[in-house]
């Protein structure tokens, strides 16, 4: 059992304070507005005074973490990443990476570590989400060439083989010749279909929303622009209710007043913070590869030498904090959009993403500044800072 005491909990529909939480197994026991009687005494206390304990955090994408990323095609990296993000309250998240020629063996890795559970203390892995390989070369960003592939039903089977089951979203750009057809046979397949990586006009995303495009990649990021006289995929996204977005609210990959303008026209609920972190999450500024290319990892932002913008190196805890700064939202409110709601697009709220008796114990306790404190995964707390 973990009694946690004194808590504020931003559950993320509420904030709730001097509350205590009962942690039996791997779930939510009790939320309780007085304190819990009758401790266990081999029970696990945690004093969360002047601390606000948040829903873990889920992140549908990310490369890698840590001096790591899943193209590195071993369990050891994917470890390794999964213990980096659960330093910073992130408890799942989707593997996110590329379909290459001939050997994947990065993503038969996930879908290995997946089915036997990563070991050690870490962020659960939940499945697999795919840029490509049917992305369009003119918006490819950090995608290589050979990660781009013809929309075909032979190349759709071996993305479909070699993911072994675990592929959970896939980002396809609609306007090329044959996707509508991989749209609908993921959208079958219940397969988040997600909008990205595209040069579509706003007809050619319309057709895409309706064969099944639910949900769009790093919105406004290789996104043809929007235009007053040609409104490009990316107006179809914004003002369809059921598309919902992915935002990197770092500051540097969309400018704040963007930020605002994505909010006033998607609404929060509709929002899911992202990090697309590199391997860089959590390390020093400086040089680091990926994909055998190097790039420049400084105060967040992660660059190739052409200052092509490939990523972040920020956890989401801080995502959260900036999307707070740079916009007009609220602590629940920007807690949701990296908890509750990209468990709502995975279609896990019932289990995960908010603090409710019966959920998954899957929680973060933070300080007024966002720094983890704790975080505790399936009713195990895998991490404390050591004390100074």
């Amino acid at each position: 059992m973990i009694y946690i005491k004194n808590a504020e909990l931003c559950t993320p529909f509420r904030v709730i304070k001097n509350s205590h939480l009962v942690i039996y197994g791997k779930k939510i026991k009790k939320i309780l507005s007085r304190p819990f009687k009758n401790i266990p005494t081999d029970a696990v206390v945690i004093d969360a005074k002047d601390n606000i304990i948040c829903p873990g955090l889920i992140d549908v994408h990310l490369q890698g973490a840590g001096g790591y990323d899943f193209l590195d095609g071993t369990p050891m990296a994917i470890e390794k990443i999964s213990q980096t993000l659960a330093r910073f309250g992130t408890t799942s998240y989707l593997a996110t990476t590329v379909f290459k020629n001939g050997a994947n063996r990065h993503i038969e890795n996930i879908v290995r570590v997946q089915g036997s559970g990563v070991r050690g203390q870490g962020s659960e892995l939940l499945g697999i989400h795919l840029e490509g390989p049917f992305v369009n070369p003119m918006k490819k960003g950090m995608i290589r060439s050979d990660g781009i592939k013809k929309c075909s039903r032979g190349y759709f089977n071996k993305v479909l083989k070699v993911s072994g089951g675990k592929l959970r979203m896939m980002t396809i750009a609609p306007e090329l010749k044959g996707a509508i057809k991989i749209i609908k046979g993921l959208k079958a397949k219940k397969i988040i279909v997600s909008f990205g990586h595209s040069d579509a006009t706003y007809e050619e995303a319309q057709k895409g929303i309706k064969a099944g495009i639910n949900h769009a990649t790093h919105v406004f990021n290789a996104m043809r622009p929007l235009h007053h006289r040609e409104p490009a995929g990316l107006a179809a996204v914004l003002m369809d209710d059921n598309v919902s977005v992915q935002l990197i609210s770092d500051g540097v990959h969309i400018h704040p007043a963007i930020i605002s303008l994505i909010i006033k026209l998607k609404g929060i609920k509709n929002i899911v913070l992202i990090t697309d972190s590199m391997s860089s999450q959590g390390l020093p500024d400086g040089k680091y590869i990926y994909d055998r290319w190097e790039y420049d990892s400084k105060a967040g932002a992660c660059r190739y030498k052409d200052g092509t913008l490939i990523g972040t190196a920020l956890p989401l805890n801080k995502m959260i904090q900036r999307f707070i700064k740079f916009a007009d939202v609220t602590l629940c409110e920007a807690v949701g959009a990296a908890t509750i709601n990209p468990a709502r697009v995975l279609g896990i709220d019932g289990r995960k993403g908010s603090i409710e008796e019966g959920k998954d114990a899957d929680l973060v306790v933070i300080d007024k500044d966002f720094n983890v404190t704790a975080t505790i995964i399936g009713g195990k707390i895998v991490y404390e800072p050591s004390p100074s």
